[in-house]
């Protein structure tokens, strides 16, 4: 595997465990060259897992996708990155128990919303503009407090 940091093929693996849900392998190599150490994920190939887009196109799930919109929404904030990787668990989860092996991208984005709202109540508005969230009792979308004057 390449080093993330130097570029170099050759590593050795410190470390390999298995995730809790069984679904991945675990492990921790350490660079021959520069001996900095990364953790590398191994997981099953399987028929992709679809989203549908608000435009009814289909693309294939991709978690790395959802793991850059929270870290974009994060960022600058106390949020811990094993909490979102553990939304990003659930999201994957939730795509992968559907029966037809697709879901809207509208109900994949509620229940970021939800997830990222109990972990930070400043962190869950910046990544689904035009989403509409429920606040005091009162319906608004994010394109309308977008308009409102500073």
């Amino acid at each position: 595997m390449k080093c993330p940091f130097c570029g170099f093929i050759e590593d050795k693996v410190v470390d390999s465990r298995e995730s809790r849900e069984g679904d991945a392998i675990r492990r921790r190599r350490e660079c021959l060259k520069c001996e900095r150490r990364f953790t590398s994920y191994e997981r099953i190939d399987e028929i992709p897992h679809m989203v549908i887009k608000k435009d009814g196109r289909r693309e294939s799930f991709d978690r790395t996708k959802v793991m850059a919109g929270l870290l974009r929404a994060c960022e600058k904030r106390p949020v811990p990155s094993a909490k979102l990787d553990a939304i990003v668990n659930t999201v994957e989860k939730y795509v992968q128990e559907s029966p037809e092996r697709e879901r809207p991208t509208s109900k994949i984005g509620e229940m970021i919303m939800r997830r990222l709202k109990e972990l930070d109540k400043v962190a869950w508005l910046p990544p689904f503009r035009g989403l509409t969230y429920e606040s005091s009792g009162r319906n608004r979308t994010r394109a309308a407090r977008n308009q409102a004057p500073a």
